[in-house]
């Protein structure tokens, strides 16, 4: 039942290929749901009009599900966020012209959300949750942060990537070797059945706390190239430990900048949030070093780490009580800074 205290939220997610709608009451996810595209595997990638022809498809049905599956009428809701950026243009369109129609059908407020905000945000939606300050390592198809979170959608980027994202090293490494897209999560299996130290490659010597990645794909390439040469099968005979070694060496990468930030802040307070956040390789390595470092960790569940509407909920809960609200005005935008 439903009193005049309460605080419902529709939220809306379609910054790249997945669709996604989630309800909230009083900062409580009661349903997070999602359509993914199958369709980019046969491109080996994403591709934009497609993603956004999908997310018109998607969103009418996604949207009804969520609300039944939280057991909530829409016109309950009194609130709707979505992802207003940065993403694909054409798919954040979708998701934007879905809200502020709906917004405006019911006459109730709008909040624009910061999508690489409400992956952090994510740690907010069930327990544990990190203690401010904090440091979260944002890892995803298309940024890798550290990111120094001092209240709730207050955030400092103190290093960030100056070419590829982690995932997206993963996705084109995996591309390499083979393997159908999305590669990242077939690396993470294969990787669980190899020898990490099998193979080395090249880590990129940036100084600060920013990455790079694009070195290490050249890296695996020429590496590729020269045993192929020799061997036509290396690949297929060497899968596991290649996989291993290529997510031990990100991994290592992400977790020495991930340090040294902690240790320049003097925080032990550490998050990770992304899709890459929910690679294994990650996750036991964080919880590792951990152990050393005196951190205490915190990891999402699983459905909160790729793209989902349930981050973008508690996002906008937390903006929506703070009174910051959106506008009905306000263009989408496909690159947006943290700090704007």
């Amino acid at each position: 039942m439903q009193t005049k205290a309460d605080i419902y939220i529709l939220a809306i997610e379609s910054s790249c290929d997945d669709t996604s709608a989630a309800v909230c009451k009083n900062g409580i996810v009661l349903s997070n749901i999602s359509a993914d595209q199958k369709i980019h595997a046969e491109y080996g990638g994403v591709v934009p009009e497609l993603a956004s022809r999908a997310h018109t498809a998607n969103i009418v049905p996604v949207v009804d599900t969520a609300l039944k599956r939280a057991g909530v009428d829409v016109k309950d809701i009194n609130v709707i966020a979505y992802t207003r950026g940065p993403g694909l243009l054409g798919s954040l369109l979708v998701g934007a012209g879905f809200a502020k129609g709906l917004a405006q059908a019911l006459n109730i407020p709008l909040i624009d959300v910061h999508h690489m905000k409400a992956h952090v945000m994510a740690h907010f939606i069930s327990d544990p949750k990190p203690q401010f300050p904090f440091l979260c390592l944002t890892v995803s198809g298309g940024h890798t942060q550290i990111v120094k979170v001092t209240d709730y959608n207050v955030m400092e980027v103190l290093g960030t990537t100056i070419d590829d994202a982690a995932g997206e090293a993963f996705d084109k490494t995996a591309k390499m070797l083979g393997l159908p897209y999305p590669g990242g999560p077939l690396i993470d299996r294969y990787a669980s059945e190899g020898n990490p130290l099998a193979f080395k490659f090249n880590e990129p010597n940036i100084q600060g706390l920013d990455f790079s990645f694009s070195g290490l794909k050249t890296s695996v390439l020429y590496f590729l190239k020269e045993k192929i040469s020799d061997n036509p099968r290396f690949i297929e005979e060497n899968i596991n430990d290649l996989c291993a070694s290529v997510q031990y060496t990100i991994v290592k990468i992400l977790l020495k900048k991930l340090k040294k930030a902690a240790h320049e802040t003097g925080i032990n307070e550490i998050a990770i949030a992304g899709g890459v956040s929910a690679n294994h390789g990650l996750r036991n390595a964080l919880s590792e070093m951990a152990k050393k470092e005196k951190w205490n960790v915190y990891i999402p569940e699983f459905q909160y780490c790729t793209d989902n509407a349930g981050m973008i909920a508690i996002s906008g809960y937390y903006k929506y009580i703070q009174g910051d609200l959106g506008s009905l005005h306000l263009p989408t935008v496909a690159r947006w800074a943290m700090g704007d």
